[in-house]
């Protein structure tokens, strides 16, 4: 017996909701994939004569990392994130609670004490805190969602994102401790908090700025760390001692010049395979990019993060809710302020200051933290497609 397209409807709509995982954001899952590919691809070139008799040991790992992080990110997916809104007091004492256990207990590398070691990786609280205060941040202005307007509601918020950034760089890692402002900035600005208080807020980071860099040194005070003066003054002006100071970028910016448009190969890729480059399995990862596959590999590289941040923003609008659309905000400023920074440090348009490229950079802590991210964001996005399906369901119905 044929049916009616209304009655067709009708059983479509009084089927039951479909299932999580084929509501799961398939180009976010792509571009997150697409990134550790290239990680691994370049890793192998970069690294391979870095541990004796082991040319893939930060290969295996990173894709090892990779495999956790994508369980991680398909448990949390199906996971209502609203429920997460009731623990805000418990994850920002864990977020403030495990960097001052780092100060404590961490390991020192580098000059800075960032890690917790553990078995099989290093613990980076500052790295898992990005995440936690996106999430403490939008419960609190949910929270407070009718006094938006207030002044009192914005210096709260940014009050507790610097309690948090403050243990964050006196680790020190300026770095991380600025990612956490931007993310309060960005939840502030998704929230629709007046202009006049995000305008305040930029001014006052700006007077910080003067203070920090010339009013304190001139009357004998010295806030930040020489190394950090060192990479101010690299950045400010290159061609000053190549030797020391500019060194970092100087030799970034050779290795990227150097692969023109498709890259010197990795066995001619003198500037990364002879280590030149510094740090080329973390912080100047996209330089070796450049080096070894050119224009061509820098160009896939920004285009998978330009389909990571062009999701992140349709999830925006696909929340169902006001604290899901400030956890996507926020987290779409943790990826776009890390990519922003780490690429730009290496082309010289950025201080160097140590920020991981997600999903890029070697290391278990900074891939689980955007993996746990990434999950989140797919957990809005699940949510959000059964709400809209649950009003079509109303609609049809009445």
């Amino acid at each position: 017996m044929s049916t009616t397209p209304i009655q067709r409807s009708v059983d479509e709509a009084t089927r039951g909701p479909v299932r999580p995982r084929l509501l799961f954001d398939p180009w976010l899952l792509l571009a997150a994939i697409g990134l550790v590919a290239c990680s691994a691809i370049t890793l192998k070139g970069a690294t391979r004569t870095l541990v004796p008799n082991s040319p893939y040991y930060f290969v295996e790992r990173q894709i090892g990392f990779a495999v956790v992080g994508l369980v991680l990110m398909f448990l949390i997916a199906r996971f209502d994130y609203s429920r997460l809104r009731e623990f805000k007091y418990g994850l920002y004492g864990l977020l403030i609670g495990l960097n001052v256990l780092v100060l404590g207990f961490g390991s020192v590398s580098h000059g800075s004490k960032r890690w917790i070691p553990l078995p099989f990786f290093n613990l980076q609280p500052s790295e898992f805190g990005k995440v936690l205060l996106v999430l403490v941040l939008a419960a609190f202005v949910v929270d407070r969602s009718r006094y938006l307007g207030n002044r009192d509601t914005t210096a709260r918020v940014m009050l507790l994102a610097l309690a948090a950034a403050a243990l964050v760089i006196i680790q020190p890692d300026l770095g991380t401790g600025l990612v956490y402002v931007a993310v309060a900035m960005a939840v502030l600005f998704v929230a629709g908090a007046p202009g006049r208080h995000l305008g305040g807020l930029i001014g006052l980071f700006a007077v910080a700025i003067v203070l920090v860099l010339v009013a304190a040194p001139a009357v004998g005070i010295h806030p930040l760390h020489q190394y950090q003066v060192d990479r101010l003054t690299g950045f400010i002006n290159p061609s000053h001692d190549p030797s020391q100071s500019s060194y970092h970028v100087n030799q970034s910016l050779i290795a990227i010049g150097s692969g023109q448009k498709t890259g010197r190969g990795v066995q001619h890729a003198t500037q990364t395979g002879l280590r030149f480059l510094p740090e080329q399995r973390t912080d100047f990862i996209f330089a070796a990019v450049g080096e070894t596959y050119g224009f061509a590999g820098a160009a896939v590289v920004l285009s998978l993060y330009a389909l990571l941040i062009w999701r992140t923003l349709r999830i925006i609008t696909l929340a169902k809710n006001l604290f899901g659309a400030l956890i996507a905000g926020g987290i779409l400023a943790m990826l776009l302020w890390q990519v922003f920074v780490n690429v730009g440090m290496t082309i010289g348009i950025m201080p160097i200051t140590g920020v991981p490229l997600p999903l890029m950079s070697y290391g278990g802590a900074s891939v689980f933290t955007t993996f746990l991210a990434l999950g989140l964001l797919q957990s809005i996005h699940v949510q959000g497609r059964i709400a809209q399906g649950s009003k079509g369901r109303s609609l049809v119905l009445s």
